[in-house]
């Protein structure tokens, strides 16, 4: 009973303070935010189209263009704005159908059409979209003139009884079949990828910078006086283990429902994940009671375990994806697999990505409960040496 008290104090002193509830719970959700609006899933371009005064002819190579597919298209009042849009970034192309468009191609003279994009790859797959869908638009005035020349039909009953031609008639249809194995992170959604990222990210580091809190106790006598009284050093162990654990577990807990509630992540199987995550905060809580209870300085402690918890972050796979270090770098793929975050991603690539279940991921909760058994083991011997100490 006196260990739970002793844990549940451990969690009141972290919701306690303000600038926690921000660096805690609110700024990984935040990164989540960032990095998925950044990074996160597949969006379409976006095509601006000007077409005031275009007529139906306008009209219908609009039409075309919001039919195309893989573009977003976004209408606009004016050139200038678009052109402006462009240059800022919020629209990778525009075209401009010129006012008469309609009334100058029914009269049989050219009509131009104005394309904006900036020098990049994305702008000369979107103007190859956009040419495609006025040539067929093209071709079509084309048979309605030449059937005006024959004398057959008029203009506007030959165009109507080619585009019935066209829709009624056998096209050319290309069939897409995907070979070989997939890039996991493409088939995520927008924030899948930052949201475990983080989640592993935080809890070891709140875990790290947290050892600071033991050294606290001791500073001020807290351990001092839990000893004076009939409470048996093993308590104070189990109460302070369970104190680290609950604090990384409510971290933890607070950005998967959060990020699955807000930004719609699916963390796959819920007990797979409920087990890495238990896992994986109980490695954390061990590595953060080492420290506190090797360090003497609450501010040593603290600022080495932002330095150590962001970098074993980064080394982890937390900040370059582990699929993309193991192409480019699979030396340094093998040497991040000494941390716990690299074996944490792997099971949540294989739940989240792979649909894996808690069968399929007891090798990496193996290793990571392997991991928490070690550091504990330590933390505990050492803090016992530290408590009978002070």
């Amino acid at each position: 009973m006196k260990a739970l008290v002793i844990a549940i104090n451990s969690v009141r002193r972290l919701l306690r303070e303000r600038a926690n509830l921000f660096f805690v719970f609110a700024l990984p959700m935040l990164l989540i935010l960032v990095l998925g609006a950044a990074f996160g899933g597949e969006v379409d371009p976006r095509v601006g189209v000007v077409s005031r005064g275009s007529g139906a002819l306008g009209a219908e190579l609009k039409d075309a263009l919001d039919l195309a597919e893989g573009i977003a298209v976004k209408d606009y009042a004016d050139k200038d704005s678009l052109i402006l849009d462009v240059e800022r970034g919020v629209l990778e192309a525009g075209v401009i159908i010129p006012a008469g468009y309609d009334e100058t191609l029914r009269a049989g003279r050219p009509a131009a059409l104005e394309f904006v994009g900036r020098p990049d790859p994305t702008t000369q797959a979107l103007r190859n979209t956009v040419q495609s869908a006025a040539t067929r638009q093209g071709a079509l005035l084309r048979a309605a003139t030449f059937a005006q020349t024959e004398g057959t039909l008029t203009f506007a009953d030959a165009l109507e009884l080619a585009a019935k031609i066209d829709e009624a008639g056998p096209s050319l249809t290309v069939k897409q079949e995907a070979v070989g194995e997939p890039f996991g992170l493409a088939t995520l959604g927008r924030f899948e990828a930052g949201a475990y990222s983080e989640l592993l990210l935080f809890i070891f580091l709140t875990s790290m910078t947290g050892s600071a809190a033991l050294i606290q106790s001791r500073q001020l006598g807290i351990s001092r006086r839990m000893l004076s009284t009939p409470t048996p050093v093993r308590t104070i162990l189990v109460g302070e283990s369970l104190g680290r654990f609950g604090v990384a577990m409510v971290q933890g807990l607070v950005i998967m429902l959060g990020s699955a509630v807000v930004f719609g992540v699916d963390w796959g199987d819920p007990l797979a994940a409920a087990a890495i995550l238990i896992v994986f905060s109980l490695g954390a809580a061990g590595t953060g009671m080492l420290m506190g209870s090797i360090f003497k300085n609450d501010q040593q402690a603290g600022g080495l375990g932002v330095v150590l918890g962001l970098g074993l972050a980064a080394l982890g796979g937390c900040m370059l994806p582990l699929s993309v270090m193991k192409v480019f770098s699979p030396g340094l793929w093998k040497v991040a697999h000494i941390t716990p975050h690299a074996w944490g991603i792997e099971a949540f690539e294989e739940v989240i990505i792979r649909g894996g279940g808690l069968l399929d991921i007891l090798p990496y909760l193996g290793i990571l409960a392997g991991f928490a058994a070690v550091v504990f083991v330590l933390a505990t011997w050492r803090l016992r040496v530290a408590l009978t100490r002070a």
